[in-house]
């Protein structure tokens, strides 16, 4: 599975998933890209989910237009 780590999760979360790739907003250079944008670049880039700390996420965006999971 190739998992997102959103900019509010500490980058050394990825060790706990060594059987995935795992990368941080900062690895993608996506830093400070908004919330709908970031959607969409995760399924351009053909990630199969995000973590994020953002509660607000699921009152921001439709997550029935995206296939993407979302990890609170």
């Amino acid at each position: 599975m190739r998992l997102l780590l959103d900019e509010n999760l500490p980058k050394r979360l990825k060790l706990d998933f060594p059987d995935h790739e795992i990368f941080t907003v900062r690895d993608k250079g996506w830093n400070g890209i908004k919330n709908g944008q970031l959607l969409n670049l995760l399924l351009q880039n053909e990630f199969d989910g995000l973590f994020t700390f953002d509660k607000n996420l699921s009152y921001q965006q439709n997550f029935s237009k995206y296939s993407i999971t979302v990890l609170y």
